[in-house]
């Protein structure tokens, strides 16, 4: 038989994994591939197009240490698993001005269009001071 401080410690530590088992519908992360390392604190803004062909801003967020947001549109929000077009915008200005470095792009926006028969997408980008490119990753 269980006692209930058994039942209490492996809530506590199953907590964290049952939380973080969460599924979002869209992850990105940002590779500085000057320094070969990620680009932690990049501002991203994650915005939908309308019907009236206008963009919505419905998130923003910051990259962390490792250089990733893995967390926009939660899947289980069901408005977040509405197809569209929606756009990434990378605010990599920011980013190399608080490395000193000099940059020719103020921001990089990605567009993409989400398909409502598939639950995840990854749109990462690799970033330089003159250049960047971007992938749809898994």
């Amino acid at each position: 038989m269980f006692s209930v401080k058994k039942i209490i410690a492996f809530l506590v530590i199953s907590a964290p994994l049952l939380l973080s088992a969460a599924q979002y519908q869209l992850s990105t992360h940002v590779l500085d591939i000057v320094s070969g390392k990620p680009a932690p604190k990049v501002k991203v803004e994650l915005y939908k197009m309308e019907k009236n062909q206008k963009w919505k801003k419905i998130g923003e967020e910051f990259t962390k240490d490792d250089g990733r947001i893995g967390d926009f549109l939660p899947y289980n929000e069901p408005e977040n698993r509405v197809n569209g077009i929606y756009k990434l915008k990378f605010y990599t200005k920011d980013y190399y001005m608080s490395h000193k470095i000099d940059t020719f792009y103020p921001f990089v926006e990605v567009s993409f269009e989400l398909s409502k028969d598939q639950k995840h997408y990854h749109v990462p980008i690799t970033l330089s001071p003159f250049g960047y490119s971007t992938y749809r990753g898994s």
